[in-house]
C-alpha cells in the first residue's frame, strides 16, 4: 500500500477484472468512475498494462480490450480438460496394468496433472511440476522444446536425491537421446526408491503435448519397462482424443 490507496498492483488487477467484465471497448473513465481513482493513476496503470500487452487498445483507440498476456495466464490457470473418450481408455488401460498410470498435460513449458491414477496417487507431485529435469514426464516435455534454456532455471539444477540430473550438460545429451528413441525413463531422480516411463502424446505436428506415464517401485523398473509398447500404442489411441 501507498500512503494509505490501493497499490500498483492492486490497481491493475482491479483494472484487468474491470475491462474483463465490461468487454472490449471499455474506457479510461468507466474505469476511473467504477475504482474511484485519480485519471492520472489510471492512465499510468494502463500504459503499463497495454505495454506489457495485457491490455490493448481498441482500433479506435477510445477503450481497452484484455491482451495476448492475459490468455497466457487463463490458459495456466484452468484445469486440463479431458474428454470422456480419453479417461475411458485411460482407465481400460489401468484395469489391465500393474502399475500407475498418469496422464500428464504440457501448457507453456510446464507440467499440469490431467489425469491422476486413483489407486496410486502421486507423491511427489508438487517436485514434480516444479522441477521438470528430474522426472521422465518433465524431460519428455524439455526434450520436445524449441528455447530449453528459458525454460530451465539460470543457476544450478535442484537435485532432489542422489540420481537427480544437476548437469545441463549431461542433461541435454540426455534429452537427445529422448528426442531419437521416443520415451523417457527415470530411477530414483524425482524421489528416491521411484521409476518411471513417459511415452509422448503427440499433437498434429509431431511433437509432444502430453505424456502417458507409468510409474512403479525402483526395483520393478525392468517390468515397468516391458510396457513400453503396449503404452505407447495408448499414447497414439489419446492423441486425436486431447488435440
Amino acid at each position: 500500500m501507498n500512503g494509505g490507496g490501493p497499490s500498483t498492483v492492486t490497481n491493475s488487477l482491479r483494472i484487468l477484472e474491470i475491462v474483463a467484465r465490461f468487454g472490449t471497448g471499455t474506457t479510461a473513465k468507466e474505469i476511473t468512475d467504477s475504482l474511484q481513482i485519480p485519471p492520472a493513476t489510471a492512465y499510468r496503470v494502463l500504459n503499463a498494462l497495454v505495454g506489457d500487452e495485457y491490455l490493448a487498445r481498441t482500433s479506435d483507440l477510445r477503450g481497452f480490450a484484455l491482451g495476448h498476456a492475459i490468455s497466457g495466464l487463463i490458459t495456466a490457470a484452468a484445469p486440463p480438460t479431458v474428454p470422456t473418450a480419453a479417461r475411458r481408455l485411460i482407465e481400460e488401460f489401468r484395469s489391465g496394468n500393474r502399475f500407475a498410470v498418469h496422464l500428464i498435460m504440457f501448457r507453456n513449458a510446464s507440467l499440469r496433472i490431467a489425469d491422476e491414477d486413483p489407486d496410486y496417487p502421486l507423491q511427489s507431485a508438487f517436485n514434480l511440476l516444479r522441477y521438470p529435469h528430474a522426472s521422465a514426464a518433465g524431460k519428455l516435455m524439455l526434450a520436445h522444446l524449441d528455447d530449453l534454456a528459458s525454460t530451465l532455471p539460470r543457476g544450478h539444477l535442484q537435485k532432489l536425491t542422489p540420481n537427480t540430473i544437476t548437469d545441463k550438460r549431461r542433461l541435454s545429451e540426455i534429452l537427445e537421446e529422448i528426442r531419437t528413441k521416443g520415451e523417457a525413463t527415470e530411477i530414483s531422480e524425482l524421489e528416491e526408491g521411484s521409476s518411471r516411463l513417459a511415452l509422448p502424446v503427440c499433437l498434429p505436428d509431431g511433437s509432444a503435448g502430453a505424456a502417458l506415464c507409468l510409474s512403479a517401485p525402483a526395483e520393478r523398473f525392468t517390468a515397468l519397462r516391458e510396457q513400453a509398447g503396449a503404452a505407447r500404442e495408448v499414447a497414439t489411441q489419446l492423441a486425436p482424443f486431447l488435440f
